[in-house]
């Protein structure tokens, strides 16, 4: 048995873990008082977005995986919304940009995870909307303990704040002063708004009629009211230096909902893994797995060089192919079905070698060879404009600043097998104003998009960015049924996969495989402002012990040593088939809990 920092949770009642022990222990309340897990899995997501609010916010988005008990496969909640109606090529470059700014106005899409939380309340919950909502409004009037990382990162804006963005002042510094590590941190008016929301929904009757109120309110009144005002007349400063003007209008609000789609999904050594479409990045794993076939993978040491090395090679190929090929297949040509053949994917094994690559390798598939040259050329542009300004809004570890964003992630499996694997992201308090009157800040995932014509990924008015949120749902041969993820960019797939193939290819519990030694590359197309690219890059834990860092010197990485304990987000339940239920999280940076009976 591997060391391990806790024990695996174990019971057969229900398992909630996140990225804050508030929203398991909020979770595991749900489903004590009769909730399913889409009950828990959004009560806790309306308290991340109080307890973690540079993680994640109410204006943002949020992709999901639903398994109901009885299915056979999950299913993908689309909570990723879409590019305004005003945001066009023209537009951003007559305003003199390059790219489009890490944060502020600019960087904002329609918000998606408050319609994608009442899709799923609506179809596979339980309780009432109030159930759900109140525990992040009882937090957010009387307080919660507010996390060292968040006190650090408003006291680093708060000059900032002071003259650019008042209304984000007066929201994170009440009085005037940063709140201190720990201490009680409330957000009234944020409050007031999920009161207010309750308020109008509860006019309807019943439980479904009340949440479609819910939504009318916030996509066509008083919410998306309160956005489209302030978004007529509001500049201000963003990541490009200079105050800009917004695009997103109410219209674009009352034009767009969440939605049901079906998975992509690969069958691995007889587990079968499912991700989101072709708008994530979820693929690349699946890319990756197909590509690890046939290496060797299984009986490598996960601790070892030829794990780390192999890994690393093959992510940078899957990730190369997810900067030339992936983005939303409703306004795009995409070849799914070659990415994920395994025909393809002998043909990217072979590039597996013994050194570290240091070049940009998009496969060439018939007919659009031309964006796998386009990407080439985007990569060695940016690598090449390396030590520009960081955006404001980048969300990953990177490492670890204060002033950056991130992610946060929920897995819930209830009594009857129910199961979600969700990561909202989003609407950090670092990346937009506070919108007045609302208590939240609006979202920067316009950032993805590229200004130039022709690509998967450019700039278009109802087009999906590419997000790097990643939900994972697996099955194991023996019927067991997996639910995993982890906040961290696009760093998410990678660390994901290092759980994945530590599960398949071991004995090791969730706690444990989540507990060992992870590694990440950022060789590849940052998704990101400023969009960087570090050719060879490779940052690793120490725990992988001297020996192991060296070998991987010497095979050509660019090897990057992180602080102890410092690197991935991981969290995963699991379901047996005889009604065992499991659960852990990650001991990084001393958040994430995992509960269950």
């Amino acid at each position: 048995m591997s060391f391990t920092t806790r024990p695996e949770i174990k019971g057969t009642f229900g398992v909630a873990t996140s990225t804050h022990w508030i929203a398991s222990a909020v979770g595991m309340k749900i489903l004590e008082a009769g909730g399913a897990a889409a009950d828990a899995a959004a009560a806790m997501g309306f308290t991340l977005q109080v307890v973690e609010p540079h993680l994640n916010g109410p204006l943002g988005d949020m992709p999901a995986l639903v398994r109901a008990a009885g299915d056979d496969a999950p299913t993908v909640i689309c909570g990723q919304g879409v590019a305004p109606a005003g945001a066009t090529i023209d537009h951003y470059r007559a305003e003199g940009l390059e790219r489009i700014p890490g944060s502020g106005l600019l960087a904002t899409v329609v918000p998606g995870s408050f319609d994608a939380w009442m899709l799923m309340l609506r179809d596979h919950g339980r309780l009432p909307l109030r159930d759900v909502l109140e525990p992040a409004i009882h937090y957010a009037r009387h307080g919660h303990p507010v996390l060292p990382r968040v006190a650090a990162t408003i006291a680093g804006l708060a000059d900032f704040f002071r003259d650019e963005w008042p209304t984000s002042f007066e929201t994170w510094l009440p009085g005037g002063r940063a709140p201190k590590a720990d201490a009680l941190f409330c957000n009234p008016v944020l409050a007031d708004t999920w009161e207010r929301l309750l308020k109008e929904a509860e006019t309807a009757k019943g439980r479904e009629a009340q949440i479609e109120a819910a939504r009318r309110a916030f996509y066509k009144g008083f919410v998306a009211e309160a956005i489209d005002d302030w978004m007529q007349t509001a500049c201000v400063m963003d990541a490009s230096g200079s105050a800009n003007k917004g695009v997103l209008t109410g219209e674009d609000l009352a034009s767009w909902q969440a939605s049901y789609e079906a998975p992509l999904a690969v069958d691995y050594e007889g587990w079968t893994v499912w991700k989101a479409g072709m708008w994530s990045q979820g693929p690349t794993m699946l890319q990756a797995l197909r590509m690890l076939e046939g290496s060797g993978i299984a009986t490598m040491d996960s601790r070892g060089a030829d794990f780390v090395h192999t890994v690393t090679e093959a992510m940078k190929l899957s990730f190369a192919d997810r900067e030339a090929y992936y983005g939303d297949p409703e306004h795009s040509d995409i070849p799914t079905d070659t990415l994920l053949s395994r025909a393809y994917a002998a043909k990217r094994r072979a590039l597996l070698g013994a050194e570290a690559s240091l070049a940009q390798r998009p496969g060439r598939i018939e007919g659009f060879t031309h964006l796998a040259e386009a990407a080439i050329d985007r990569a060695k542009a940016s690598e090449e404009a390396a030590g520009g300004g960081v955006g404001a809004g980048e969300p990953t570890m990177a490492h670890l600043s204060e002033k950056r964003g991130d992610t946060v992630h929920i897995d819930v499996i209830d009594r009857w097998g129910n199961s979600v694997s969700a990561t909202p992201s989003g609407g950090w308090l670092q990346s937009s104003p506070v919108v007045p009157g609302l208590g939240m800040p609006l979202n920067s995932r316009a950032q993805m998009f590229w200004l130039d014509e022709g690509l998967p990924t450019s700039l278009a008015p109802g087009r999906r960015p590419r997000t790097t949120l990643s939900p994972s749902m697996a099955e194991a041969p023996d019927g067991t049924r997996h639910a995993f993820g982890t906040p961290g960019g696009d760093q998410q797939d990678q660390w994901q996969l290092m759980l994945f193939l530590r599960l398949a290819h071991s004995d090791m519990n969730l706690q444990e495989a989540i507990d060992a030694p992870l590694f990440n590359t950022a060789h590849f197309q940052g998704s990101f402002d400023p969009r960087a690219v570090q050719p060879g890059h490779l940052m690793v834990e120490p725990d992988f012990g001297e020996a192991v860092i060296a070998d991987l010197r010497a095979r050509g990485h660019a090897v990057e040593v992180a602080e102890p304990w410092t690197i991935g987000r991981l969290t995963a339940a699991s379901r047996s088939p005889d009604g065992m239920l499991r659960a852990a999280a990650t001991p990084r940076l001393m958040q994430a809990y995992a509960i269950g009976r």
